[in-house]
């Protein structure tokens, strides 16, 4: 039937030309975004998942901030403790240089001064970010000797959580202000065995030797002072041993930091991204369709003039 209220065609062509029109609107949009998901309406579970794990992918950017911290500070104490520790064994070779009958030890005792002076001055310069593992206040406000690196996120049931490396700097403290506590250096020893003792004699940030001389008594005090510097280097050594294995941890961490971000990264791809050959191919036939549809619409509308040649 013709009619000149109600052309059929020209609706169905025109219903098909601006359904390649939407299509055509959202391919452009995905080949200038290179988003296939850009916003929620384009695919609302797709686009929440995406947009946790790019939360996520940020969260763990700044735990590889934070990481790099820990592992400047990680560093900062063990290049002091490991310097501290080789003035400690300076110290005992002058000690033992010492032991020698005869020698001045006053002498001697000024050259361990300065090297004593150092060590106070180097472990109070270990500081980074206002952090200091080597020289602490253990009676001061809010202290912990267990020291936290954020190290990590996680994720469960909709739950984020921060996962940290912990450092135990006991093992490492040279000085302690806290009289009540001490360090390796400034802790008291044993005249005979030289370990820390509450009730010893001496320490090595403060012995002396200027006074001693070859009488039956003093070679046995010097005797107990180089086995306190001796002592004094394995807890310092043991210490570094303890940086070592948390900075070894800390670049294993980082590693997988940074391998997790991509994984995350390739995920969200996947859920998001366009594929830009689809959409070139795609970009190509909506285009020959769209064309086809304005030919249709314009066949289709043309119809009604040949109900005009019926009234001629």
């Amino acid at each position: 039937m013709a009619s000149i209220n109600t052309n059929v065609a020209a609706m169905t062509a025109l219903r098909s030309l601006t359904a390649t029109n939407q299509a055509l609107t959202q391919t452009q949009d995905r080949i200038s975004t290179g988003l296939r998901v850009a916003t929620a309406a384009d695919n609302a579970a797709y686009w929440s998942i995406a947009t946790t794990m790019r939360s996520d992918s940020s969260a763990l950017s700044t735990v590889q901030d934070a990481l790099g911290l820990g592992a400047a500070t990680v560093d900062v104490a063990y290049t002091a403790l490991d310097e501290a520790k080789n003035i400690v064994t300076k110290i005992k070779d002058k000690l033992v240089a010492a032991a020698q009958p005869g020698l001045d030890r006053a002498k001697i005792q000024t050259e361990i001064t300065e090297l004593q002076a150092q060590l106070t001055g180097m472990a109070s310069a270990a500081t980074l970010q206002g952090q200091n593992w080597l020289s602490v206040d253990s009676s001061a406000a809010g202290f912990n000797a267990t020291k936290s690196i954020v190290s990590s996120i996680s994720r469960a049931g909709g739950t984020i959580s921060v996962q940290t490396i912990s450092v135990n700097t006991n093992s490492m403290i040279l000085f302690d202000a806290n009289a009540a506590a001490s360090g390796i250096l400034d802790a008291t020893r044993n005249a005979t065995t030289g370990v820390v003792d509450a009730a010893g004699t001496f320490a090595i940030s403060t012995l002396n030797i200027s006074a001693l001389t070859d009488s039956t008594a003093d070679p046995a005090i010097l005797d107990g002072y180089i086995k306190g510097a001796d002592r004094a280097i394995t807890e310092m050594t043991a210490g570094a041993t303890a940086l070592g294995a948390a900075k070894a941890r800390i670049e294993i961490q980082q590693s997988f930091v940074s391998s997790l971000m991509d994984a995350i990264e390739g995920g969200i791809s996947q859920l998001v991204d366009a594929d830009m050959n689809e959409e070139s191919t795609r970009l190509q036939a909506l285009q020959v369709k769209q064309q086809l549809g304005i030919q249709a619409l314009s066949i289709a509308n043309s119809s009604s003039q040949s109900i005009l040649r019926l009234f001629q």
